[in-house]
């Protein structure tokens, strides 16, 4: 019996394109949603996203709402905020959400397209050094250069993104490179690293408490779940300590805990200024002490405080960055908070009253003051808002003074949400809300958004309406720049310049794009307007013509005019 000669058979082993890599470790790290711009640059990831439904592309209508959108998926969820734009003008747009990121402490990760390769060095046709250009707006810069290495720089920017203080990292991927066919093995899922507490720390951290008269808990910063400010309020409760929070960070310990006392951000109320001044003992949580929340670094002498200080912060570098704490912990604020939680309090008979009498001052802050004006009152508009809005909704508010009224007049608190720009960046909320819709579509979103700031990016309203999104947009219209407008009274009175404005019809601008649209001029309406634009089941838009002379929660025009003049 002859034997057949044995055929070799070769196995063809399956390779991939980096733009599949790319979407590949996407996928692995559990993203669900990417913000972006469709650009040339990057076609073949965005090709082979076709092949992957479980990732959800939000096509927007420029970079820089994409960024903003991005940055507040990671705002709201803890996991980074992807985002994906073409190179040159659509990488430059989106600085803007990636520096608000890096300021508010928010993962994300920026995917920008880039010129082939062999092209690098020439100024090539939207070429820019990325490294160079985004150096000083993100944790960390990189390109990626050869397909083989997708997998491992991509779960690299996903750690770097929300390990230790989290904010964005830039790719770029040139797009030869993205096309290119290699075989790799897959990485696995990122993990994030954070820092915990020792016993000493907490130990002492009680000792320093119970020595003290006047204590405060000053919380603030990224890194807050559900459960770890849930437990921060206990600790606060149970040593029954005076809470206040930074900038825009309300959220965190909600406005209805008794130990709450106000935020430190832009019109802070003087009586907690002197509050804190007075505190013998400052508990910092999560807050890098910066000059919006130290109120241009005049609560208390740098370096030396003249108070006890406990500084925490999630990156030793915060830590004693601007005045030196006598105790200073690095960990993670989930870490922090389960471990101060389940501290055995200490006696607050020292303090039980000072933090009762600053409670009441916050109670009557919470308040609007008497309007005179022949407007619409605008503080009775948010207390209606106040009692209207469930418990989980999500408010999110722009740069500007009109800021003040939401931020200071609604309340917050888990599982509602607090978003906005510690950076101060305009354009932010109607981005910010679409996203907010879109991740969350059982939950009440209300952008809150000056004229000028929705002029920078409402037409992202669009986006909204492509993807069945349905937040309700306050626009706040007084026909100017409202914060610059102030400033200028305050040093030239009289001599204005530059800050007004000529807006459009916003409801018939609403219903152009297929939303719901009202315009409000009188306080009895609101409440019935915004009523019929939560039923509509749409997004919405609702202008609210305000009083240009109320400039702020605090003065007015004229008010400023006076005092300049007086000076």
């Amino acid at each position: 019996m002859k034997r057949g000669r044995t055929r070799s058979v070769t196995v063809q082993k399956e390779t991939r394109t980096g733009g599949q890599l790319v979407v590949d470790a996407l996928k692995t790290h559990g993203v669900e949603l990417a913000f972006g711009v469709a650009g040339e640059s990057y076609l073949e990831v965005l090709d082979a996203l076709v092949d992957v439904p479980s990732i959800k592309y939000i096509t927007c209508r420029q970079e820089g709402g994409a960024a903003n959108m991005a940055e507040a998926y990671g705002k709201l969820t803890g996991r980074p905020g992807v985002c994906m734009v073409t190179r040159g003008p659509g990488a430059t747009n989106a600085s803007i959400g990636i520096h608000t990121a890096f300021q508010d402490s928010t993962p994300m990760v920026v995917l920008v397209g880039q010129v082939a390769r062999e092209q690098v060095g020439r100024e090539a046709f939207q070429e820019v050094d990325y490294r160079r250009f985004f150096a000083p707006l993100a944790k960390w810069v990189e390109q990626i250069d050869q397909a083989e290495r997708v997998p491992e720089i991509m779960h690299r920017a996903f750690h770097i993104a929300s390990s230790g203080r989290p904010g964005p990292v830039v790719v770029a991927l040139p797009e030869d490179m993205l096309r290119d066919r290699v075989e790799v093995r897959a990485a696995k899922p990122y993990q994030a690293s954070r820092p915990a507490p020792g016993g000493a720390d907490i130990e002492a951290l009680r000792g320093l408490l119970a020595k003290a008269k006047k204590p405060v808990l000053l919380v603030g910063g990224s890194g807050w779940s559900d459960q770890a400010a849930k437990d921060i309020s206990a600790f606060a409760e149970a040593n029954k300590i005076a809470v206040c929070c930074s900038f825009r960070r309300q959220d965190i310990v909600g406005t209805d805990h008794p130990g709450f006392i106000g935020d430190l951000g832009t019109g802070t109320g003087p009586k907690l200024l002197a509050r804190v001044k007075e505190s013998d003992l400052l508990i910092v949580a999560g807050a890098r002490l910066g000059e919006m929340t130290t109120q241009g670094y005049s609560l208390m002498p740098s370096p030396e405080p003249e108070k006890t200080l406990v500084h925490i912060h999630v990156d030793p570098i915060e830590v004693g960055r601007t005045y030196r704490p006598e105790l200073g912990i690095v960990s993670g604020m989930p870490e922090l908070a389960a471990a101060l939680a389940a501290m055995p309090p200490v006696d607050a008979k020292a303090w039980a009253g000072w933090t009762e009498a600053a409670r009441a001052e916050f109670t009557a802050w919470f308040e609007p003051e008497p309007y005179k004006g022949s407007h619409l009152d605008t503080g009775k508009c948010m207390l209606a808002l106040r009692d209207m809005l469930p418990a989980d909704a999500i408010v999110t508010v722009d740069a500007g003074n009109f800021s003040g009224w939401p931020q200071r007049f609604l309340k917050f608190g888990r599982p509602g949400r607090l978003l906005g720009p510690t950076s101060g960046a305009m354009g932010y909320s109607v981005p910010a809300g679409v996203a907010a819709s879109i991740a969350y579509p059982g939950r009440v979103v209300i952008s809150c958004v000056g004229d000028g700031g929705f002029g920078m990016t409402g037409q992202e309203l669009a986006t909204a309406m492509h993807h069945k999104a349905t937040p309700i947009i306050l626009v706040f219209n007084n026909g100017m720049y409202g914060t610059i407008r102030m400033h200028q009274e305050k040093r030239f009175p009289d001599r204005r310049s530059a800050t007004d404005l000529t807006n459009p019809d916003y409801a018939m601008l609403a219903k152009a794009h297929g939303a719901h649209g009202e315009t409000v001029t009188k306080t009895e309406d609101f409440v019935p307007a915004l009523e019929r634009a939560l039923k509509s089941g749409k997004a919405a838009i609702i202008e609210l013509q305000t009083d240009p002379e109320q400039i702020s929660t605090r003065t007015t025009i004229s008010a400023l005019k006076a005092a300049a003049k007086k000076a």
